[in-house]
């Protein structure tokens, strides 16, 4: 007795220090229901066993070779000691169970084999009903997806869905296989009653005289808040610049969804593009849609704004002279620009202080830039005006010989992107005499005085430039 008792004393020890790994791994449970080698078990039976204390959870497997996994695999149950197949087990077939144990800071202990063999079905099976949504529930969403209770003997199902008592419209003995649930390829309409008819069959036949359900889906009731809607920010006019072969109208808001739609000449539209941006190659008139979504039953409900615009034809400005003259309160400029578009004036900078007035007043002396935009982004031409000027921006000499080269003396800018800071410009012979008084803008003077032709000699000029300056020099006639 004394050595049977020190025997037990050290199991309880081992127990304690090693629980896991040496005691509740060698404890597997007992099957219940059914009892292991039970035959004519029902194809719908509750799988059960007996607890086992101390598992953190079971694991079923169900199959129909030893230790397969053919109906389930390893499907935890949880701390729960029964399990109940989803669509029920395989008539007339020998069933072969595997229960393993999770157990704390141990391996999986994988329990012996339990068997049983179900019932041979001769008949068709009974009708089911509806699971989700229930009978005659109300609210439900578009997208929802139709489930049904389990048929014991079913291996199939029929599924019909109308939108009146027994008129199948939507889609008529659907087989699902099986499995208990349908989801419609199409969401269903708002506000919609749906009448649904589930018919279990297996290769006994089919269950007869399975009665018609049905839910209705919601209606909703949310309207779109000003938050909901997206923000539009194209203009009325966009250009189409004749140097490119497309144009691009960026967005630049964020949305959910985006339509593009050309409006033809007879008034018919076409959708062109879904995309943020648009390409476009011709001109017209256009209309954007602008649009974010809300959801409620699964419907899916838009907010939109629309605005309608028009593409042009344009082009880069060209900027072909600026008239620079004087006023009693200042200068002033004036712009000539050509081109097929529509344009707008700065002396400012490239991005701000646009007019549409090509005319600047009241402007002190100075050198400045003048800028030409197009309204509708063909972009932006500028031209230095009033650059400072100095003697050797003056010819030293010249040929007025009449072979058309080099005729006439005059102050030399030969940039197309500047125009020359000078008011007015004297010409004196070697005395002191004025001969020719020239504007800068003309075509310059031709060597006459009077008439007559002067002699080959040293001519003085004298120019002043808007800001009173003065810039002497001299040059040369030859003929």
């Amino acid at each position: 007795m004394g050595k049977k008792r020190i025997i037990l004393i050290i199991s309880i020890y081992l127990c304690i220090g090693f629980y896991s790994s040496f005691c509740y791994t060698q404890q597997c449970p007992t099957m219940t229901s059914p009892i292991d080698g039970d035959i004519n078990v029902p194809v719908d039976n509750l799988i059960q066993w007996t607890a086992v204390d101390g598992v953190i959870g079971y694991l079923i497997s169900l199959g129909t070779t030893p230790g397969g996994g053919e109906i389930i695999n390893r499907r935890s149950s949880g701390l729960n000691n029964f399990y109940q197949p989803t669509v029920g087990l395989p008539e007339n077939t020998l069933i072969y169970v595997t229960i393993s144990l999770f157990l704390p800071d141990a391996p999986i202990k994988v329990c012996p084999l339990k068997i049983f063999t179900t019932v041979n079905i001769t008949d068709p099976p009974v009708c089911t009903t509806l699971a989700s949504p229930l009978n005659q529930e109300t609210g439900i969403r578009v997208d929802t997806n139709i489930k049904w209770n389990y048929a014991p003997g079913a291996t199939n199902y029929l599924i019909s869905l109308g939108t009146s008592p027994n008129n199948y419209d939507l889609i008529e003995n659907f087989e699902t296989g099986n499995i208990l649930s349908y989801k419609p390829e199409n969401n269903l309409e708002l506000n919609q009653s749906i009448f649904v008819r589930v018919i279990p069959f297996n290769e006994n036949g089919e269950a007869l005289l399975c009665t018609e359900e049905y839910f209705t889906t919601g209606e909703p009731t949310v309207q779109c808040n000003p938050n909901d809607f997206p923000i539009i920010t194209i203009p009325d006019k966009v250009s189409l610049c004749s140097n490119l072969e497309f144009g691009i109208l960026n967005n630049n808001q964020i949305a959910r969804g985006y339509r593009w739609i050309k409006i033809n000449n007879d008034g018919t539209e076409n959708l062109i593009s879904t995309n943020p941006d648009l390409e476009f190659d011709e001109a017209g008139f256009y209309r954007v849609e602008l649009y974010n979504i809300i959801s409620e039953f699964g419907a899916i409900i838009e907010c939109p704004v629309t605005k309608n615009f028009e593409v042009v034809d344009s082009e880069l400005p060209v900027i072909e002279n600026v008239i620079v003259s004087r006023e009693p309160n200042g200068l002033r400029i004036e712009i000539e620009a050509t081109g097929n578009g529509e344009y707008e004036y700065s002396i400012e900078s490239r991005d701000n202080g646009f007019q549409d007035s090509a005319i600047f007043t009241n402007l002190e002396p100075g050198e400045r830039t003048v800028y030409v935009r197009d309204k509708f982004g063909c972009g932006v031409t500028q031209r230095l005006v009033e650059k400072e000027v100095s003697v050797k921006d003056f010819p030293p000499f010249f040929t007025p010989n009449g072979d058309g080269i080099n005729d006439f003396w005059q102050l030399r800018n030969e940039s197309d992107s500047s125009e020359l800071n000078i008011e007015f410009i004297f010409i004196f012979d070697r005395y002191g005499n004025l001969l020719a008084q020239l504007n800068p803008k003309s075509e310059g003077w031709n060597g006459h005085f009077n008439g007559r032709e002067l002699p080959e000699t040293e001519y003085w000029f004298k120019a002043v430039s808007y800001s009173q300056k003065v810039i002497k020099g001299h040059f040369s006639l030859k003929r």
